[in-house]
């Protein structure tokens, strides 16, 4: 847009309009101004102003016309058809864009030099530090997991801390930016914030030092009481009701509220946080907490959901609060629950009790870790069985509330793959060599500072052998469907060549790199690549997990490829078509045996203890006919129908397998 100096006209009908300026000339006007809608300002320094035609319309029905009244601005541009009233501080460098409305407001000023958040170092996992990550607009989950932990790559850290820098000084400015179409309103202080498009700022008390990422497509909200401190908020999340932030990075559509507070602590895509407080976490992917008098502190989290009263502990009143703990993707505290960092829990394994004896169950996922007589048992597999398992693995992927089309994280929903297999079939063998060490006879067995009962251990390496076989025979039937679903009629040759590997990677060890699946060769060569200074961008990191990413049944193929001789002695270079209908058939039982056991856990929810409290002031029969107006009988509930459908609909495409490999 062009500007243009103010006419003798128009200075007068501003200065009858109560208006003041230190200096007339340094105020520039565009297309179309007009100085009606301009009352009681005061103007200093350099000043660009927009024209003023459209009204808003506020909650209630109230309108205000664009315009400029009771504010103070000083080396300000305002976009056109803003709304700018009642500010009692000042509003100082900034540049407002179009359509934004600032009403009630105290001071909204840039001081100096800022990068707005950007290069904040966050002291996540260790309160004393040593795992600080830089963070910046565009961080996802999978750059920071890596410069959190490969501290033993000290040569990778620097590269990728200078990385990060270079955007950083992109982002170093001395005037702030306010987007299209803003609302900020009764809000006392803000300093140094950049603040994207479309965003909403209701009722905050102070935001100072950062960055609110919103767009048309995902808004940012921010709301009454919030203070907000060193801090990034990303597109389509929401920080309401008295929430408190400090050094913190929050990813695409979290919420916090209900005078949530959290300090040096990274939050990524689709988090939750209501009531209690966090300190020096990293909270990966849908890591959920909602109740006051739960901590959650100098953890490694995601998949997860805090129970009341959950609480970690990292200092041991030695050498300060420098200890740490992981609960890998899925797992679950139950109600008053507690551990003593250093300990690691196994992926989708549920946590009861207190425990204080720094177990590492990793090898062991799906598990249940309990509390009894002040020791600590585990039982191994059970959660494979559990119907709260298969919900939440079901909801996760429809209670992504990303709206923006650029999403940082790049996340895998999948409860069986090449990180949780391997991690049964090492934990199928420990099992098998517990026994085989104290005896099959022997009571109770001793891992890793946990318990383990001869019946729990029996259990879990059932668990784990038909767990194995459903992933091994969902990998083999994935291989063999054509894109439109069916199967084709294949020689022991076609059989061959179709089931040979794609590319060479992923038949070793695979990581989790919060949210993201992924061979931990890729991994490495990604780091390899940043230390060598062949890979110099942010870009050219997020491309390298999009390409593992967009692989990864690709790369799962071939490990389960290369994972066939070892589980079943047969060689998968040479298979026959007797050999892969064998695997179908392993693979259709396994999924029967785990829907019946998920079928037979749901039923517990409409037995005769699940009704009580229902029917308060009846006879049993109004007490059963109150729990099914509310709850519903056990055959209609949805989830119930679907593990029927589930266990059916696999049956079918097993026997589908079957008949086109059998066929001649």
């Amino acid at each position: 847009m062009e500007y243009r100096k103010l006419t003798k006209e128009e200075i007068v009908a501003l200065q009858n309009n109560a208006c003041t300026a230190e200096d007339w000339s340094m105020i520039e006007v565009g297309d179309g101004f007009a100085t009606t809608y301009i009352r009681n300002t005061a103007f200093s320094g350099q000043v660009r102003l927009g024209r003023f035609e459209n009204s808003f319309t506020l909650p209630g029905g109230v309108k205000r016309h664009s315009g400029i009244s009771d504010a103070t601005l000083h080396n300000v541009s305002v976009g056109d058809n803003c709304c700018i009233r009642a500010v009692r501080g000042y509003i100082a460098n900034y540049d407002i864009s179009g359509d934004t409305l600032i009403d009630n407001v105290g001071t909204i000023a840039t001081e100096g030099e800022s990068s707005f958040g950007n290069g904040v170092k966050v002291s996540v996992l260790s309160e004393t530090g040593g795992r600080e990550v830089l963070i910046h607009d565009r961080l996802s989950s999978h750059e920071a997991y890596m410069i959190a932990l490969y501290r033993h790559r000290p040569a990778f850290i620097e590269k990728m801390n200078a990385i990060i820098n270079s955007y950083v000084d992109t982002c170093r400015s001395s005037r702030g930016h306010i987007g299209r179409g803003v609302s900020i309103s009764g809000v006392a202080n803000i300093v140094n914030v950049r603040i994207g498009d479309a965003s909403r700022i209701e009722g905050a008390l102070s935001l100072t030092e950062g960055s609110l990422n919103g767009s048309f497509e995902a808004p940012v909200v921010i709301g009454q009481g919030v203070i907000c401190e060193d801090f990034i908020i990303s597109e389509g999340s929401s920080v309401t009701d008295g929430a408190m932030l400090t050094r913190c990075f929050v990813g695409q559509a979290c919420v916090f509220g209900h005078g949530y507070s959290a300090s040096d602590s990274l939050f990524f895509s689709n988090c939750l946080g209501e009531n209690g407080e966090a300190c020096a976490i990293f909270a990966g992917p849908y890591t959920v907490t909602h109740h006051k008098s739960t901590l959650l502190i100098a953890g490694m989290f995601s998949f997860m959901n805090a129970g009341s009263g959950s609480n970690q502990s990292n200092h041991m009143y030695k050498l300060g609060p420098i200890h740490q703990g992981t609960l890998e993707r899925g797992a679950k505290t139950a109600s008053d629950s507690y551990i003593l960092w250093p300990a690691r829990v196994g992926a989708f394994s549920l946590v009861m009790g207190r425990h204080v004896t720094h177990s590492d169950t990793t090898n062991l996922p799906f598990s249940y870790l309990i509390e009894k007589g002040e020791t600590s048992y585990l039982a191994p597999g059970v959660n494979l069985r559990s119907v709260g398992t298969i919900r939440d693995a079901r909801k996760w992927p429809k209670r992504d509330g990303r709206k923006c089309s650029d999403k940082h994280d790049l996340i895998n929903y999948n409860l069986l793959s090449p990180f949780t297999i391997q991690k049964m079939i090492k934990g199928l063998m420990t099992l098998e060599n517990l026994r085989y060490a104290s005896g099959e006879l022997s009571d109770v067995y001793s891992f890793h500072s946990v318990k383990i009962s001869n019946h729990s251990l029996m259990r879990g390496m059932e668990l784990y052998r038909v767990a194995i076989d459903k992933f091994m025979g969902n990998s083999l039937i994935s291989r063999l469907q054509e894109s439109d679903g069916s199967f084709q009629k294949l020689s022991e040759a076609q059989l061959q060549a179709k089931l040979r590997p794609d590319t060479p990677i992923g038949s070793g060890e695979w990581v989790d790199i919060s949210g993201l699946i992924a061979p931990k060769s890729e991994i490495a060569a990604l780091m390899n690549g940043i230390e060598t200074g062949e890979i110099t961008s942010l870009d050219a990191i997020r491309s390298a997990f999009k390409v593992m990413a967009d692989n990864y049944y690709s790369y799962e193929w071939t490990w389960a490829f290369q994972h066939i001789q070892q589980l079943y002695g047969i060689n998968p270079s040479k298979i026959t078509k007797d050999e892969a209908i064998s695997l179908i058939g392993k693979w259709r039982e396994a999924v029967v045996k785990l829907d019946n056991m998920i079928f037979e856990d749901a039923r517990k929810e409409f037995n005769l203890a699940s009704k009580t409290g229902f029917g308060a002031d009846g006879d049993k029969s109004q007490k059963e006919s109150d729990f099914e107006q509310v709850r519903g009988d056990f055959e209609s509930n949805d989830f119930v129908r679907s593990v029927l459908d589930h266990i059916e609909a696999k049956t079918a495409l097993g026997h589908k397998a079957t008949a086109a490999l059998e066929a001649e």
